[in-house]
């Protein structure tokens, strides 16, 4: 069984995020959704609630689960057993960005990152900007599963 892990911080889980994990999935046996805590930032949701949105995001979608990343990527893959990792790019600058991590991975754990480039008509959708453009009143009932954009404006203080 070939079992995938797409890491990220998911805060918000965006259809971008949505389109990459079920096109994994449809590469490998499992896909674990690994809900990342990135210490180079602050979270707008804590991991509980992203853990919950994206659960909730994936309930129909048999072989994909969602499990919080402790610590180091390279030791929850080798703890999960997983033979690749999953990234998805919007474009040239994710690229650049998702590189030396990709490198690094492999060189800790031998494990090959696989790069799944974003559906062109979600490319806009960063979880940075859904942010954004909550914080300043705006819709993103369409750019966030079901659930997201009401957890959003909560921790915003916009419920």
């Amino acid at each position: 069984m070939s079992l995938a892990v797409c890491p990220g911080s998911f805060d918000p889980l965006t259809l971008g995020h949505v389109d990459v994990v079920r096109r994994a999935r449809s590469m490998f046996d499992e896909v674990v959704v690994g809900i990342a805590r990135n210490s180079s930032k602050s979270p707008l949701l804590d991991v509980d609630q992203r853990v919950a949105l994206a659960r909730a995001a994936f309930a129909q979608d048999a072989g994909v689960r969602v499990e919080v990343v402790p610590g180091l990527l390279a030791d929850f893959v080798r703890e999960v057993g997983a033979s690749a990792v999953v990234k998805g790019l919007r474009g040239g600058a994710d690229f650049d960005g998702e590189l030396p991590m990709a490198l690094m991975n492999r060189h800790l754990t031998g494990v090959e990152t696989v790069f799944v480039v974003g559906d062109p008509a979600l490319a806009h959708i960063a979880s940075s900007l859904v942010k954004d453009v909550a914080r300043f009143g705006g819709s993103v009932d369409d750019l966030v599963p079901a659930g997201v954009a009401d957890a959003v404006r909560a921790a915003l203080g916009r419920a």
